[in-house]
């Protein structure tokens, strides 16, 4: 593979970092051989999908009371106003508010 052209999947994040059935994330196996995996996964979670993961983070570790409440809200408070600031936060933007 060329190592300046990147392929299709290059920083999506369903693609290179998406959910399974349990609700956790993994990289396929398919990325593992990729020369670009690293850089891919970085550029991916820069971006408002790597925001919803690290939402997603959150909510699971409120869960399993590893964080408590204000930590969650204060945290859950950044990522939605760093969501707005890349233009694609607001109402829809998939985030949960619980």
């Amino acid at each position: 593979m060329n190592k300046k052209k990147y392929p299709s999947c290059f920083g999506v994040i369903d693609s290179v970092f998406p959910k399974k059935e349990n609700g956790l994330r993994i990289t396929p196996a398919t990325c593992f051989a990729c020369f670009h995996k690293t850089e891919c996964l970085k550029t991916a979670m820069q971006g408002p999908g790597g925001l919803k993961v690290k939402d997603e983070f959150i909510d699971r570790a409120y869960e399993s009371k590893m964080i408590g409440f204000l930590e969650r809200w204060s945290k859950k408070k950044d990522i939605n106003r760093r969501l707005k600031e890349q233009g694609s936060g607001g109402r829809g933007s998939g985030i949960r508010r619980n």
